[in-house]
């Protein structure tokens, strides 16, 4: 029989692989901070949407009432509270156990800082989801799930791993180069946060012509620093890093662009996570944890990264409240 898991962060992609995982007969226990989610969960936790829709009930637990442990922890919580979350969550770690990160960005140093290397697994995914209310999550498209070791080694506990994650999405898989996915997704990450800044969905977004120079600006500074350090970033659903790449054409960046809308297009869940935080949730976004770091990486060797910088600090501007979400904001960009 399985071992007990915990689910760290009951939002869109911590609920929703965990309410698969449920259904499958796994034993689950949910943690949120928001009482009312936490509440629902325990009388049934309702993923909507054309995918995979079901209702479950499972354990779910305020991090301050929960008690016990566990041999592996999901951490799904936004990049920005992954250190709190990894602290919070360490006394419940088996001291055998493992935290897989089910986040997107670089969030794997941060929890190896506070649990260890060792006691850290990480994950790679592209999956859309949106939390709607309490107990409720949209569940808009499958995509890559990639689950890795840190070291590269393929372990016992990694094949484990990835069969709970096949639970959830079938076609997930085991990589010996976990950060050339997670730069390869904060490279389309890139363009998502930039289609954060105005109305038009994800395909929309990318389909508009004069914004190609801004796509190559943006994903080519990317993929510049992860070049820099060591890192030769793999695409997915679309994204082609090579097409972004120092020497790649402009017909190169088109052909990947064409394919990333055609990728989200007929998607229920149109716009970013990023673009709901600032327009729907009004709350701070990733961009801090997530962006902002390529360009200190590249500032270390010397990279200057203009395009990343400016879309950072517009996102900054929207935050505060000191900017309207607005689809000329991308000219802007452009012409910075």
């Amino acid at each position: 029989m399985s071992e007990p898991v915990l689910i760290w962060g009951a939002g869109a992609i911590g609920g929703t692989f965990g309410a698969a995982l449920v259904r499958a007969g796994r034993d689950v226990t949910f943690v949120d901070v928001v009482p009312e989610h936490v509440a629902a969960i325990r009388q049934g936790l309702r993923i909507t949407g054309p995918v995979d829709p079901m209702t479950v009930s499972a354990p779910a637990f305020l991090p301050q009432e929960l008690k016990g442990q566990w041999k592996r922890i999901y951490l799904a919580v936004k990049a920005h509270h992954t250190e709190e979350a990894a602290r919070a969550l360490a006394p419940h770690l088996a001291p055998d156990g493992h935290v897989v990160s089910l986040q997107n960005g670089l969030c794997e140093s941060i929890i190896a800082g506070v649990v260890g290397k060792e006691r850290t697994v990480g994950a790679f995914i592209n999956f859309g989801a949106d939390w709607i209310g309490p107990g409720e999550i949209l569940y808009g498209n499958r995509a890559a799930f990639v689950v890795g070791e840190l070291d590269g080694s393929i372990t016992d506990r990694l094949k484990d791993i990835l069969a709970e994650a096949k639970l959830f999405e079938p076609d997930a898989i085991i990589t010996d180069d976990i950060s050339a996915y997670l730069w390869g997704k904060l490279g389309y990450g890139s363009l998502l946060f930039a289609q954060a800044v105005g109305q038009l969905g994800i395909a929309d977004c990318l389909a508009r012509p004069e914004l190609l120079p801004l796509w190559r600006a943006l994903a080519g500074e990317v993929m510049a620093v992860a070049k820099a350090e060591g890192v030769s970033p793999l695409g997915f659903n679309g994204f082609n890093p090579a097409a972004f790449s120092a020497g790649a054409t402009e017909e190169q960046a088109c052909a990947s662009v064409e394919a990333m809308v055609a990728f989200n297009r007929p998607n229920a869940k149109t716009h970013s996570g990023v673009w709901r935080d600032l327009a729907i949730r009004k709350r701070r976004t990733e961009v801090d944890v997530q962006i902002a770091p390529v360009a200190t990486i590249g500032a270390k060797h010397g990279i200057p990264c203009p395009a990343l910088s400016g879309l950072v600090a517009m996102i900054h501007e929207i935050e505060d409240g000191k900017r309207e979400l607005s689809d000329a904001n991308l000219l802007e960009l452009v012409q910075q």
